[in-house]
């Protein structure tokens, strides 16, 4: 879904999207482009998620984040359901612009995962049992859930 955008400049040669100073989001064959979400005070990662031109332009213009659901194929104001939201500190992408980086303030009980939890990384891999060929384990490392999900998303 590609809309008339004149809030993002067309990609220019790399030399100007790499070091030039036009915002130039480089979007895929589907028309999104990734997004990572950090904790603005903390500097925790929060989530990963995707972004349409659509998404991107309003999380721009309100200043609270919007993504794009793969899963619903719709527009997604973080927060429209579960209170979670969260709002825009600084807005960064890496060197060729097809990633972006939100730093925000996250609204609510400070959940982000929709499994209630702060980040949707709660989890590490044991690379010590991986290391020995065995059946590669999870570890829990992100507190309890701050909301029951069932209750928010009934």
């Amino acid at each position: 879904m590609s809309i008339e955008n004149k809030m993002f400049a067309k990609p220019g040669d790399k030399h100007q999207l790499e070091t030039g100073l036009m915002f130039s989001p480089k979007f895929d064959a589907a028309g999104l482009i990734p997004v990572i979400t950090q904790d603005a005070t903390s500097g925790e990662i929060l989530m990963f998620a995707f972004m349409n031109e659509l998404a991107l332009e309003k999380t721009l213009t309100t200043k609270t984040v919007h993504y794009w659901s793969r899963s619903r194929n719709k527009l997604w104001l973080k927060g429209e359901t579960s209170g979670e939201t969260q709002a825009v500190v600084e807005i960064k992408t890496d060197c060729d612009q097809d990633v972006i980086l939100i730093r925000a303030n996250v609204g609510g009980r400070g959940a982000a995962c929709h499994t209630g939890r702060k980040t949707c990384f709660y989890r590490s891999i044991d690379l010590e049992a991986a290391a020995k060929d065995k059946a590669t384990a999870l570890n829990l490392t992100g507190g309890t859930p701050l909301f029951d999900p069932k209750e928010v998303y009934k």
